[in-house]
């Protein structure tokens, strides 16, 4: 019999790991909560006519598509198949695709839902998103996303508290990061002043491969890009920025003293800075030239975060988007979002060392069975235990004591309680720690008083 498997690219995850994932999520979930962004849910699965032509035609291949349900060779005919044009097939026999990402379903619920919405609106949705890409290392095809999202308001605000909120996250989960900083209008201004305002999606692309591939492959690039020398070495400046942020923003504003939309990027840069600085933000903001992240619906602030003790990419980012509902015939509406990335920021913490020592065993205390009698004299206990938020099971059946043993040793259960005759006629509990093998004799309320504490 052949033995089951699941799709390549995709994940089983052990009670252990859900512990730890939970973590993750149940500290992003709670800093959403406290900056007023309310949780939404939109289907796995979106008509594809949502999905096609938002993600660029790379995008579009990688989208999982679903068959028809019935006879969907119906619609049909042989010249088709003949013709071998598997995009014009697949538009025939599937209607419904698997999400891509979050924030393409988030614009058509806007507009779909725009009557009930009050602006500005802030929401947050962490679910799974899918992609038929070809897996590898820390590539997945089907992948949780975390998403925050304030749309229908232009202030600037929006990004503080975003910054705010990244900070905060990772201040709770342990890790030691830095927020990257850059505005696409900056990006614009640069393509402009060097003559170059139709290239700035080749320019933004080959400037974020800096420092992967260093600053002669870029040039190299930029070149086979059809960008003249002269532009190229406008542009060395630019590109190699260094200094404080300060400092960063007075060399640009020289720099881009021609371009208005330019200096529209530098100001808003700086207002970010500015009210940054008024709060007690602990990890390390950087305006960071070379960050163009690659999607083409960024307009504003570009933000992306890095984990310092730890060689992974980016563990977060987002940015602001002035029209996210005009694919949708709304437009706009202006928005700015984050994304954290828990698949990675999950394998930092594992790396580092992080998660909590309590995030992974889920029973607080594992009653042993001894019989009949005991069961019935255990269960109301256990009930009490439970109401007073202990997470408590006994074994289900009176098996040896060493089997019963070992389970709470295989399931990290702490505590083990004993009842017996002894125990029951002096209406006391022997409690034994499963790590120091230590055992007192306690009262039901001496109990939960150990076990909440």
């Amino acid at each position: 019999m052949q033995k089951p498997s699941i799709p390549k690219g995709t994940r089983d995850f052990s009670p252990e790991e859900m512990a730890k994932r939970n973590y993750i999520f149940d500290t992003i979930k709670e800093v959403y909560r406290l900056y007023g962004f309310r949780q939404i849910e939109t289907p796995a699965m979106e008509n594809l006519s949502t999905l096609m032509g938002k993600y660029g035609e790379e995008g579009d291949k990688l989208l999982f598509k679903i068959l028809n349900s019935g006879d969907f060779l119906s619609s049909m005919n042989t010249d088709d198949i003949v013709e071998g044009n598997s995009a014009k097939t697949a538009n025939k026999i599937s209607e419904k695709g698997l999400r891509y990402d979050l924030t393409v379903p988030f614009a058509r619920y806007v507009v779909m839902h725009r009557n009930e919405i009050s602006f500005p609106f802030k929401r947050f949705q962490i679910q799974p998103v899918w992609r038929a890409d070809r897996p590898q290392k820390g590539r997945y095809r089907e992948f949780f996303q975390c998403d925050a999202d304030v749309v229908g308001s232009d202030s600037l605000l929006n990004e503080v508290e975003l910054v705010q909120i990244i900070d905060e996250v990772f201040r709770r989960l342990n890790i030691r990061v830095s927020i990257k900083l850059n505005n696409r209008k900056i990006l614009s201004g640069i393509a402009e002043i060097i003559g170059e305002a139709d290239k700035i999606t080749d320019i933004t692309v080959a400037i974020d491969k800096l420092d992967k591939i260093g600053l002669g492959k870029v040039n190299e690039e930029l070149i086979s890009k059809n960008i003249p020398q002269e532009a190229i070495d406008k542009l060395q400046p630019i590109i190699l920025l260094e200094g404080t942020n300060d400092n960063k923003l007075t060399t640009l504003k020289n720099v881009l003293s021609a371009s208005r939309i330019g200096l529209k990027g530098v100001e808003e840069l700086e207002f970010i800075l500015n009210k940054t600085n008024l709060l007690n933000i602990s990890c390390d903001l950087e305006l960071d030239l070379t960050l163009a992240r690659g999607l083409n619906y960024y307009t504003g602030a570009i933000i992306e975060v890095k984990a310092l003790d730890a060689e992974i990419g980016s563990i977060t980012g987002g940015g602001r988007y002035d029209n996210l509902t005009g694919i949708f015939g709304l437009s706009g509406v202006s928005g700015v979002g984050i994304s954290f990335g828990a698949d990675r920021i999950y394998d930092v913490l594992n790396q580092l060392n992080l998660f909590p020592e309590n995030s992974t065993h889920a029973t607080d205390i594992l009653f042993v069975n001894f019989g009949d009698k005991e069961e019935s004299y255990i269960l109301p206990l256990l009930a009490q235990l439970r109401s007073k938020g202990i997470c408590a099971e006994i074994y289900p059946e009176a098996a040896k004591m060493k089997k019963q043993m070992s389970y709470a040793d295989s399931n990290n259960i702490p505590f083990v309680a004993l009842v017996g005759e002894n125990e029951m006629k002096e209406g006391k509990i022997t409690l034994k720690d499963m790590k120091s093998g230590e055992q007192v004799s306690l009262s039901v309320d001496e109990l939960i008083q150990k076990l909440t504490h």
